[in-house]
This record gives structure tokens, C-alpha cells and sequence, in this order.
């Protein structure tokens, strides 16, 4: 498989490479079925999110997606998934941990998010609520980084909303 293409997000006003796919787990969001609906091999899901960590709430605030029409390859966005919601949905269906990395290029690994950077920021959610964050220290980069580093690991505990 190919690297592929991270989502997008935004959090304490940073914006960050985002290695997990919090949409997936959306109820009848479906896997793509015709190879237009992507518009290369580094990103099979079909869509790029751009997602926002507000006031400890995930929130889907756009989406950019393509889907096969008339032998064509369109673009639709949001609106398309979330009638209403052109600003935003709370990710109320997403428990799990999202990735964020960090720093330079440790290993790169060509299929899917395995690359290794120097750090990671792991946020995990519980239906849609921030409740903890650690950071994991992979190692630096160096003009001739090898495989070999060396992980430290930081946690931040959050209280339960």
C-alpha cells in the first residue's frame, strides 16, 4: 500500500498532520467503490478531513471528497455528508486515539501512516470528548538517521467531561 495522505488538524491554535481517520468510524460513511473516487493512490479513503479539537470536543470542520458522477470525477464537500452542517459536526461517534507527528522524518515507510517522526502526539477520545494526551518521544533526526531510536513516553491526564 501506498503512504498515504494524512487529515488535517486543528488544535491550540496550531495545525497538525493528523494519522487517523476519525470519519471511518462514522455509521454508513462508505469505503470507496470506483477508482475515481480518489484522485491518487496516496489517498484510497477519497476524502482529506480537516478536523478541530474545540474546547475539548472533536469537531469534523471540513471535508474535502471526490465521488464519480457521469463517468466524471467531482469534488463535494461537507455539505454532502452532513446536510446542514456546512460549519461543522461534533464527532460524537468517534471513540479512539488520534496520532499527531511531530518533528523531523525518523524512517520513512511507504504504505499507509508508518512512517516514524520524532515524536507523536496521541490524543484520546471517548465519544467525541478529549479525556487524555501523551506524547511519545521517538528519538531526533540526524543527517544519518537510521532505524534505530530510542521512544520516551509523556503523559497528560485530562478530566473526565
Amino acid at each position: 500500500m501506498t503512504a498515504q495522505t494524512p487529515e488535517k488538524l486543528i488544535y491550540q491554535g496550531e495545525q497538525l498532520t493528523l494519522c487517523t481517520e476519525p470519519l471511518a468510524y462514522y455509521p454508513g460513511i462508505r469505503p470507496v467503490q470506483h477508482p475515481y473516487d480518489y484522485p491518487s493512490t496516496s489517498l484510497w479513503r477519497g476524502y482529506i478531513g480537516t478536523w478541530a479539537i474545540e474546547s475539548d470536543r472533536l469537531y469534523l470542520k471540513a471535508l474535502q471528497r471526490w465521488k464519480h458522477v457521469a463517468g466524471q470525477r467531482v469534488a463535494v464537500d461537507i455539505e454532502d455528508l452532513f446536510p446542514g452542517y456546512q460549519d461543522g459536526v461534533f464527532a460524537h461517534w468517534f471513540t479512539g486515539e488520534l496520532r499527531c507527528p511531530r518533528g523531523a522524518l525518523l524512517k520513512y515507510v511507504h504504505g499507509g501512516y508508518l512512517s516514524t517522526y520524532e515524536e507523536d502526539l496521541f490524543i484520546s477520545v471517548k465519544h467525541g470528548v478529549v479525556t487524555e494526551e501523551r506524547i511519545v518521544r521517538n528519538g531526533t533526526a540526524a543527517p544519518d538517521a537510521h532505524e534505530g531510536y530510542r521512544i520516551t513516553v509523556q503523559t497528560i491526564f485530562r478530566t473526565e467531561h
